[in-house]
This record gives C-alpha cells, structure tokens and sequence, in this order.
C-alpha cells in the first residue's frame, strides 16, 4: 500500500485554532459536574469548625429524619478504605481532626439545595485539642526534610560560602517573604461517581484520570480494568487537580454506600482547606560578588510549613542551583509540620516563589554594584550547570534578555530610582529572569487508521484549558503527514491508553513524543502492505517508558525574561501595570495560538502573585481567612491593559521529536520579581513582603 497523501504543510507550528474552542463558547462541553446518571443524588462535605481535636458525635438520626436526605456519613458508618499513599485521602475512616476544615461527615440528598443546607445544618460535637498554626519562622520543631518537592535534596552545598560571602567585596544579605497562595480554578473540584455490578464509573475534574484510576483501586479495593475515570473537560487547575482530591473519594464511598449515583461539588470557601494551596515562605538570600558584579558565593535558604497530615515541602529554594554562576553555594529547605491544611502544587511550585527571592536579591545586586540589571545578569551566565556540572542542552536565557530589552525600550530607562513622576503617579521599571526544568514522563498512545483516509490517536491526556486535543493533533498530522483536518484525537478518558497527567509543563512533550511514535510506527506498518486497508483498518502504539526512564547526560530548562513597567499612586498606594512583556525560549514552539495564551495567562497570575492574592491563616482558629473570590483577589483583564508574550526560535536536538519543552509554567516565574524591582524603581523603597498591596506602600510614599 502507498504511504498516506502528503500533507499541505506542516502542521505543528502553525497557528491552529482549539478544536475544543466553539464547543466550549457555545456550552457544550460537559464538564465532571454536568453529568447526572438517573437516579443521581448530590453530596455536601461538612468541614470540621476546629483546629484540632476529635470528633465525639454526629448527630445524624436529626437530618436523616428530614425530608429528601438519603444519608449522613461519618467515621462511624462510611465505607473503610484501603491504605492511601496520600493520607489527605484518608476520609471518615477515625474520628481525628488535624486542622480546621477537614471534613468530617457527608450528607447525600436528592438535590443539591437540600443537601448542602442539612450539611450546613448537621450537629457535631468535638473535643478540642491545643492546636499549633505556626508561624514557621523561628519555631522550635523546624527541621531539615530529607527531600523538597520533586524528589530534589532538600540541602545542597558547594565549596565555602562562609568564607567566600564574608571575603567579598559586595554582599546582599535579604530576606523575603510570601503569603500562602491559592490555585481557585474557574471550575470547582467536581465529581460523579455510580457502580454498576462492581464496576465503577467516575467524571471527574482532575489534571490526570489515570492517576485517580489508580488511586481508587487501591482505596476500593479494585482491579483497575473494573474502573473508568473520565476527565474530558476541566476548567482549570493549575497543580490543585495534579492528584486525587477528597470531592472523588467521598463521591465514590456515597455512591458505594447508597447504591446510587452521586455528584459532588466542593464549594469554593472550602477548597483553601482540602485541595492543596502554595505554603507561605521566609526566604533568605545572601549574595557575595566581586567589585564587577560576579558571583562568588550565593545562599538562598527557605523556611516553610506543611501540615501534621502530610509533609509537602516547595522546593523553592531549587532554581538558585540552576541560574546564574555560583562557585560557592548554599541552597536549603527547612519546615514545621503545622496544624494547618497540607499546602500542595501550585502553578509553577518551587520556581515561582523561590525566583521571586532569587530575582528580587539580583536586582538589589544590581544596585549595589551600580551595574544595570541586565548586564549584572549577562555577566553571570554560567558555562554548565552550576549544581550538576551537566552542560546544558541549550541556554538561551542572555538571548531572552537582550531581545526583552530592546522590545521593551530598556536602554532608555533612567536608573535613578524615585525619580519619574507624573502628577500624583511615581512610575519605574523592572526585569526579572525565568527558568523552568524540562520533565518528562512515561506515556503510551495509539494512532488508527481507517480505509476513508481518517486517522484517530488516543491516549489518556487532559486538556486543562491548554488546548492539548489541538497540539497533538498537529503532531500526529505531521508524523503522518497527512492533512490536519484528517485527525481527530480522543483523550480524557482511563479507558484509553495510559499517560501522565497534565502538569509540570510535562504534557505536551510526554503525550507528544508517544503520539509521534504511534504514528510513525503506524506509517511504517502502511508502508509494508502490499493492498489496501483491511475493512477494520490498521492501528499502532507507541510507548515511551523507556526513554522516559533514561537519565539525560545534558540540564534542560526553559528560560525566559520579564521586562515590567508600573505606575504607584502616591495618595491610594495603589500599583497599576502599565506594561508587562516576557520573552521565552521554549524550544519548538508548536502552536503559536495556545502558546501565547498561555505564556500571558502565566503572567497574569504572576501579576496577582505580585500585587493582589494574599491570604491570611487565622492562628487562633487554624483556617484561611480569605475563601472566596470576593476577598481572595485575582487579577482581571482590566489590571493587564499590555500584556506582550514572544519567543525565541530555539533548535534543541536533545528533548523529544518535537523538539519543545513546556511553556505552562514558565511565565509565572519571574513575573513577581520583575514587578517588585519595578516598584522599588518606581518609589526608591525596597519592599520584600508580597503581595505588594496599598497598605504596605503607603507609609513610604512621598506626599
């Protein structure tokens, strides 16, 4: 048989609409809390209203009397659970509270409204216990954890800080801090859960269904084949959806328990408590340079907190291992188990905290040395990578910052901080570097093709809002070489073949290199027949377990570099963005369209990072104070009225067929820092507490 007809051109690379795009604007994209089986009843979590204790009755005989409740759930008659890797899984199964807003009994009704006001209204008695809700700094049970998120040592040495920060012949010694900070994707965790004859059925709104698929078989009991996870559509999650959160384990242990089908929606001023947030951070930066401006000796030691029900410890203190030359170092992560909801991953964990301190101390580097910021960065570009001694696959970063300078008109900036005022506006600008590690896992797919000339790649990716049914449908396209419009991708399902979720800017390029193998390899099997297509047609898959499992000989990061210009009122405090520009090399950019939104869409949330989202933990209850989208302030389109996203063309043979690496978290990551150096230079004052709000501005602003 002839190989499939050439396609027109390739197809990645170029600007492709989202398949997805009209579906969505017109409603009809079914989200996990969209589906209602006959018969569906509606569950309601009932969070615990102490900060630490037990629970010594649930007075459920009081709402189970009322009319339309089906059941009340508690530790005393839910479902017993299998062991759970993840003990925040761990639901009604004693009757310990950790913190406050754990969930402590459930409520399924026969609708929504009934089950949520007898939620409100259920009884529980409690025997409060002292409770410890911090603050992290200073306390007496910090200790060193043997990892940080991801896996990376949580302490790394080189050489002799001590020494040479004391010997040299300008120092930085600052410490920074940051509020706890909360993912609050558009769509509430959600989802549906029914058992038919043993085998169980699930949509829910999660970044990555095989993993929940896993999850539930071990908690229930189950032979994965026996389970189906469906995640086809979900509006956001940005790390909060990476695993299996409590909407899906309560959904499935209601509907087990009733027999019937169950939805459940975790409502908002619940999320800060039980899916995971960013965990506020004390970060101190000591930087010891030579009259020039290069690095000897960089310190950047990060002080956190994590709950007493599990330990997650951001590794925010990871990038000063990677960015800038640095023969002596100290790189470490101290933590106190709180009794506090347990922090988890957020857009771009680790990066996006820890290079705000890192950026932010560069800038004051910057300052003391009389360099300009830009070439105080250039002028520590290291040859390898600092931590591994790995050469990089490429390094583009000095690229990104003189291609930002001259879109940004940076040669023209006055250094003089404090000096550009207009009426009552004080205006400066800001640059902050950017990086983000290149991840890659273990993924399999399969591509069909039919006699009429269609093709059909499945694979149990998620489309978080990214536009992945898009991409890796162009992949496919050009693997195939066959025209675009000829392939449709289904994903989203565990009933397809398995693949990673959708996270760590990893999915393009983990998803991708298995769809680019299934296709080969299915061209390679049209080329051998010598008729046509059987009437079934013919498939191949692809498995890239063990590429994935391989250790890289070369560092490969993403870089980027973030040029801002602000504007603060001297009579409100209030800072406004009058321009925000980053350039990127990411590689292989496959998708100019997706890409763009998604860089901006990472600043937008550095821009909220910066300025707006700040929570508060109330320590004498043990809770966030700010759950909801009225007091938890997230930037809106008003706050970004220039908002630029550009990209290097960057050839690295050493990645994936493709040739890309992940581009969802990397414009979040300097975005915090260049936004504060651009508020020092705009009042001539060095602020270090985010969120940068009016109230901490406005005692040091002039009249």
């Amino acid at each position: 048989m002839s190989l499939p007809p050439t396609s027109p051109g390739p197809a990645a690379g170029s600007d492709a609409v989202r398949r997805e795009a009209r579906q969505k604007a017109a409603g009809r994209a079914r989200y996990a809390a969209e589906h209602t089986p006959p018969g569906c009843l509606h569950a309601a979590p009932v969070p615990a209203t102490i900060a630490r204790g037990r629970v010594t009755a649930v007075h459920a005989d009081e709402i189970l009397a009322r009319p339309g409740v089906h059941a009340v759930l508690s530790h005393e008659d839910a479902p017993r659970l299998g062991d759970a890797d993840d003990t925040t899984l761990a639901l009604l199964q004693d009757d310990r509270v950790p913190h406050r807003g754990w969930y402590v009994a459930l409520v399924v009704a026969d609708t929504p409204e009934n089950a949520r006001a007898a939620a409100d209204d259920l009884r529980v008695d409690y025997a409060p216990e002292e409770h410890d809700a911090g603050p992290a700094e200073g306390h007496p049970r910090l200790y060193t954890p043997e990892k940080a998120n991801g896996g990376y040592p949580a302490v790394r040495e080189r050489g002799d800080f001590d020494t040479a920060f004391a010997d040299s012949a300008v120092r930085v010694d600052a410490t920074y801090t940051m509020t706890a900070l909360h993912n609050h994707p558009m769509e509430p965790h959600a989802s549906t859960a029914w058992w038919t004859d043993g085998d169980l059925t699930v949509h829910d709104s999660s970044q990555g269904s095989t993993t929940v698929r896993g999850v539930l078989a071990r908690l229930f009991g189950l032979p994965e084949r026996r389970i189906t996870v469906d995640s086809v559509h979900v509006g956001g999650g940005f790390g909060s959806k990476g695993t299996p959160r409590p909407q899906v384990v309560l959904a499935v242990m209601a509907a087990l328990h009733t027999g019937r089908p169950v939805k459940l929606a975790l409502p908002r001023p619940h999320l800060a408590a039980v899916v995971g947030h960013r965990a506020p951070t004390v970060q101190r930066v000591r930087i010891g340079a030579d009259a020039h401006g290069v690095i000897r000796a960089l310190a950047h030691e990060v002080t956190t907190q994590t709950s007493t029900v599990k330990e997650f410890v951001e590794q925010a203190a990871v990038p000063a291992r990677t960015m800038y030359t640095s023969p002596h170092s100290r790189t470490t992560h101290r933590v106190v188990a709180l009794d506090v909801p347990t922090p988890s991953w957020m857009r771009a964990p680790g990066e996006a905290s820890g290079m705000y301190a890192l950026e932010s101390a560069m800038d004051e580097l910057a300052v003391a040395t009389g360099l300009d910021p830009v070439e105080l960065r250039l002028r520590n570009e290291p040859d390898t990578e600092p931590d591994s001694g790995r050469p990089f696959s490429s390094r583009n970063l000095a690229a990104c910052l003189r291609e930002g300078a001259r879109r940004f008109g940076w040669e023209d900036r006055d250094p003089r901080p404090g000096v550009r005022r207009s009426g009552g506006r004080l205006t400066g600008t800001g640059v902050a570097a950017a990086t983000y590690p290149y991840l890659l896992s273990p993924s399999t797919a399969t591509t069909h093709a039919a006699p009429d000339g269609t093709y059909v790649v499945r694979l149990n990716a998620t489309d978080i809002g990214t536009g992945a049914r898009t991409v890796l449908a162009q992949i496919a396209a050009d693997a195939l070489r066959a025209p675009l419009d000829a392939v449709r991708v289904e994903i989203g399902s565990s009933a397809l073949p398995d693949a990673p979720l959708a996270g760590g800017s990893s999915g393009t390029s983990s998803w991708g290199w298995a769809v680019h193998r299934a296709c080969t390899a299915l061209v390679e099997r049209l080329g051998a027949l010598s008729g046509p297509l059987p009437p079934e047609g013919v498939t191949a898959g692809g498995d890239t377990s063990e590429e994935a499992e391989k250790k890289s000989p070369y560092a490969r990061h993403a870089f980027g570099a973030h040029f801002a210009e602000v504007e603060v009122d001297t009579a409100t405090g209030e800072v406004r963005v009058s321009r925000l520009l980053g350039v990127f090399a990411a590689g292989r950019i496959l998708n100019p369209r997706t890409a763009r939104s998604q860089f901006i869409g990472g600043m937008t949330m550095g821009i909220g990072m910066a300025l707006t989202e700040g929570s508060t933990l109330d320590r004498e209850f043990g809770g966030f104070v700010e759950r909801d989208l009225a007091s938890y302030h997230v930037p809106v389109s008003a706050d970004v009225p220039s908002l630029e996203a550009h990209w290097l063309d960057e050839d690295d043979p050493h990645l994936n067929p493709m040739g890309s690496k992940g581009i969802g978290e990397i414009g979040i990551v300097g975005t915090a820092a260049a936004l504060a150096n651009a508020v020092h230079h705009a009042v001539g004052v060095r602020l270090r507490d985010l969120p940068l709000t009016p109230d901490r501005l406005l005692p040091h602003l002039p009249d």
